[in-house]
């Protein structure tokens, strides 16, 4: 019963969540911050989503002026809304007022799935939403008039939501056939916390008259009433549990995410351990019964550069860290090809799914600072491809244009582009796959030095930008900003390239080129040196021998 139990939900899951964008959020409150930012991040995770940056400035519409509406994940064409008189600037996922918005797929009940007429999808409620609203409440309540007026065309969704002083995670299923909208229930988390979520509904049980930290829509407990799938007090009511249980694909592919995370800035986690490995325990109501918390207080207050590093993770020094089973080869590659499960003599395996996955298309920091001018505080630290080997560079919120290598329509999917840094940093990251563990180190210095360079210089570019906007040039300061973005994602681009060049030459055949300094040696003569032939180490020949026996014995 138990297996088959477990096959269904599988199955459910990966229809549901994996079909789209499979995607991991962590929130960051003023609390939790070294300088008290918000932040939200955010990674969108597809085998079929090109990394791009997208743009819609600000505009004034005339009345009766329609929007079209376009399914994010598919592009199919779902009908047209009437535009509002006027809509802010969006860039990425923040707007010019600081509003960001990430997302994850949830998935939830299968029966609804399914909403004849509807034309809201997730990905139009965000980039509409974020056209339209300026704080996160403001958000919040456009999401519902949307879903409501429009109906709401996805599955289960998990958002993100953030302004300059408050972060939110809100949580919506649709009905089904036969009613429009969806219900949903957002949470405030509080100040010194973090919260996350990664293709798996969180909140559970919620309060019901706490409007400043608890808002829901009116029927989220009546209409699981109506359908059958809740009889008990309203204050034992669940959402997670109701809408989207638990399951073991949820823990081990979704929440272990989350909890992996949490563990790294609050080791009081540890004992969630098992949780995450999947192994759920269950009350004689079949609810979950040992889950972490919706969200933790770090050990510590938390950077910029430690969000940027919170993205990037594969359970190192967990019991699913994905650098220690055979699966990871001679260099210790944390990354397994797609299927995420696969069959051996009858029996279902699966490999992991961490927060840092090989199918990224882009991902985001999105900081938001209440005591600065929106367009000088609210920065979107974008990066393409991986988020354990991407590249995080400031895109102020106010910016007149995408930098280059970030426009959409420089190349795509399956047209390269020598100017994308799609393509750049993709073609960095799939050589590293063939020797990580020592690519990845070189990786990683030129990755810290643009990083911490651009930090560092925040400070000043930022006074530079005040100091202009207090002298009444608030265009001027915009404009500072915009070209200061697009010259730092140029130069990051092109510093990238070039370390795929460093990487080739280093690298080629297996072999190890000789350094010096910071520069390959050569003879005398003016040749290269010899390179190293450093084989491979101890213990992955030890399996080798294990497995094959006196097959590559040297006979004497």
């Amino acid at each position: 019963m138990l297996k088959r139990l477990f096959t269904f939900c599988l199955g459910i899951f990966m229809m549901a969540s994996f079909s789209s964008h499979a995607c991991t959020n962590f929130l960051i409150t003023k609390g939790a911050s070294k300088d008290g930012s918000t932040m939200v991040t955010y990674a969108a995770d597809s085998h079929s989503l090109y990394g791009e940056l997208y743009f819609w400035p600000a505009g004034d519409h005339v009345a009766g002026a329609m929007r079209d509406v376009y399914d994010w994940d598919s592009g199919k064409y779902l009908g047209q809304i009437p535009q509002v008189p006027h809509t802010y600037q969006v860039v990425g996922n923040m707007n010019e007022h600081q509003l960001a918005i990430g997302e994850t797929t949830f998935g939830g009940r299968k029966e609804l799935h399914e909403q004849p007429g509807a034309i809201i999808d997730y990905g139009s409620l965000i980039y509409i939403t974020l056209q339209r609203a300026k704080t996160a409440r403001e958000a919040i309540k456009t999401m519902d008039d949307l879903m409501n007026k429009y109906g709401y065309y996805s599955s289960g969704e998990s958002f993100s939501i953030a302004d300059g002083n408050e972060v939110w995670i809100m949580e919506v299923i649709g009905k089904g056939e036969g009613e429009k909208g969806a219900v949903w229930v957002a949470r405030k988390v509080p100040e010194g916390y973090v919260s996350g979520h990664a293709n798996q509904a969180r909140i559970t049980t919620f309060p019901l008259n706490d409007p400043d930290n608890c808002l829901y829509s009116k029927d989220v407990i009546s209409f699981a009433r109506e359908k059958g799938f809740f009889k008990g007090k309203n204050k034992d009511f669940s959402f997670s549990d109701v809408y989207a249980p638990v399951d073991f694909g949820a823990a081990r592919f979704c929440d272990a995410r989350v909890w992996s995370a949490f563990n790294r800035i609050n080791p009081d986690m540890k004992k969630y351990e098992n949780y995450a490995l999947g192994k759920v325990k269950y009350n004689k109501n079949g609810v979950a019964t040992n889950r972490f918390p919706l969200w933790v207080k770090p050990s510590k207050k938390l950077s910029v550069k430690d969000v940027m590093d919170l993205m990037r993770d594969h359970y190192e020094g967990t019991a699913l860290d994905m650098t220690k089973d055979v699966g990871a080869g001679p260099y210790k590659l944390p990354y397994r090809w797609r299927g995420l499960t696969w069959e051996v003599d009858s029996v279902q395996y699966c490999n992991e799914r961490a927060t840092s996955t090989q199918q990224t298309a882009f991902s985001f920091v999105a900081q938001a600072r209440a005591d600065m001018p929106a367009a000088i505080g609210g920065v979107f630290w974008f990066g393409m491809d991986d988020t354990y080997s991407t590249c995080y560079t400031p895109i102020y919120c106010n910016i007149e244009e995408i930098p280059e290598c970030f426009k959409v329509g420089n190349g795509d999917l399956l047209t390269w582009s020598s100017t994308s840094a799609f393509w750049v940093f993709n073609s960095v990251t799939n050589f590293c796959y063939s020797r990580y563990s020592d690519m990845i180190v070189d990786l990683q210095k030129v990755q810290n030095k643009i990083e911490l360079e651009a930090l560092a210089l925040a400070p000043a570019v930022e006074s530079a930008a005040k100091s202009l906007w207090d002298a009444g040039n608030k265009e001027l300061a915009k404009k500072y900003l915009s070209d200061y973005s697009s010259m730092r994602a140029e130069k990051m681009t092109e510093d990238w390239r070039e370390l795929g060049h460093y990487l080739m030459i280093k690298y080629l055949d297996g072999n190890v080129k000789k350094e010096k300094n910071g520069k390959f040696l050569r003879t005398k003569d003016g040749m290269p040196a010899s390179p190293n032939h450093p084989g491979y180490s101890k213990d992955f020949y030890r399996r080798v021998v294990k497995e094959t026996g006196d097959h590559f014995k040297v006979i004497k």
